[in-house]
């Protein structure tokens, strides 16, 4: 079994109702909710929108990393998303997978673990609420570390 840590990320519709179905949908279609952080308002990275929401859920799975990826693809679908070619855009739903276990991937559809998440607060704050100790397979260093070196200040405020 592989745990894999998901980043939900909202910010269009009834987000309640679709963060609600979207964890429903993970633990149907990928694994056993292990555990998951509060869920947070955070400011649109990128773009100029209404607050998101984030939250980090980690699955125990086994599925092979590229079938975890088709599956959170049809449930962002699943739960209203349309797919465009915009980057950074308004959206009821984004999955990104962010780990799976400790596994290195770089192939053109998906990057393990997320390239980019040291950059992003609104990744680091749940998933430093849920592990702060994990360590980071290339960088070498804990979440917790990554968090406090994060170049990014927008603003992530807990929810729930």
């Amino acid at each position: 079994m592989a745990e894999v840590f998901i980043l939900l990320g909202g910010n269009l519709g009834d987000k309640l109702k679709i963060f609600k179905d979207t964890r429903k949908l993970l633990a149907e279609r990928i694994g056993f909710c292990l555990k998951w952080s509060s869920v947070y308002a955070t400011e649109p990275w990128g773009f100029d929108s209404e607050l998101f929401w984030n939250q980090v859920v980690v699955v125990e799975t086994l599925l092979s990393p590229h079938e975890v990826l088709t599956q959170t693809q049809s449930i962002e679908k699943t739960v209203g998303r349309i797919k465009t070619s915009v980057d950074y855009e308004a959206r009821p739903m984004d999955l990104d997978l962010l780990f799976y276990d400790d596994l290195l991937v770089d192939i053109p559809d998906l990057i393990l673990p997320h390239p980019r998440m040291a950059e992003r607060r609104f990744v680091l704050v749940p998933l430093n609420e849920i592990s702060p100790d994990k360590i980071h397979p290339i960088l070498g260093i804990s979440i917790a570390e990554m968090l406090r070196s994060c170049p990014d200040r927008l603003t992530v405020e807990r929810l729930s």
